[in-house]
């Protein structure tokens, strides 16, 4: 019977005549949600993109691996950090737990600083090795990879920004709202996450990269 009711409406009615059954239609994943999740499918396929390049590159004897500076293993642990406090903040909220919340959003927030920060003094570390005046396009590929995934990181820091703003004024809104924006934002932190580690096992590699993925595809 809902069936011959839906299809039987008149949608060019107005809203009280023809839509009255519109809630059946609606979905139960909030816009915001959606619209992060396809922007995480393109910054993946983007990151995906230059793992190709990457590889292809690694083919080709000048291609030298970048020497692994110790502070990129020092960042990588503050952003699995963050991430755990994230996700710390996403359970405590829908606890409604929200002194623990707003600790954990900080934490976050001040391990991502610590993790960009670090990564600025690592390429530092190239620089005094003197690896930027030496002719190999894996200092190029390592500037574009951790430069592009350090603007995402930076991106995120406003979303975080605008996601404490909502927990230290939750009394005013929706605590849906202010739910949803934690999850989304633990989401973000939980995939450019994933990125990264991917990322650092491939800068890292040297020139057996092509080799390593093979083996793990089980090709080779």
């Amino acid at each position: 019977m809902n069936f011959f009711r839906q299809i039987s409406q008149k949608p060019w009615l107005p809203v009280e005549e023809g839509l009255a059954g519109f809630d059946d239609y609606h979905t139960s994943t909030p816009p915001a949600r959606v619209a992060l999740k396809m922007f995480l499918i393109v910054v993946s396929i983007l990151f995906f993109l230059l793992t190709i390049a990457y590889v292809g590159r690694m083919a080709f004897v000048e291609l030298r691996p970048v020497p692994q500076p110790w502070l990129m293993w020092q960042n990588t642990f503050m952003l699995v950090l963050a991430s755990v406090a994230l996700q710390w903040a996403k359970t405590s909220a829908r606890r409604d737990q929200w002194s623990n919340a707003q600790t954990a959003l900080l934490a976050a927030g001040a391990l991502t600083i610590a993790f960009l920060v670090g990564q600025l003094l690592s390429w530092q570390q190239l620089v005094d090795m003197g690896y930027f005046k030496i002719t190999n396009p894996a200092i190029g590929l390592f500037i574009l990879i951790t430069g592009m995934h350090g603007l995402h990181m930076l991106g995120g820091l406003i979303a975080w920004g605008r996601t404490t703003d909502k927990v230290w004024r939750r009394d005013e809104l929706k605590l849906t709202k202010v739910k949803q924006s934690i999850d989304n934002c633990t989401l973000y932190w939980h995939v450019l996450l994933v990125v990264w580690l991917v990322m650092f096992g491939l800068l890292f590699s040297g020139n057996n990269t092509l080799d390593i993925l093979l083996v793990l595809c089980g090709i080779k």
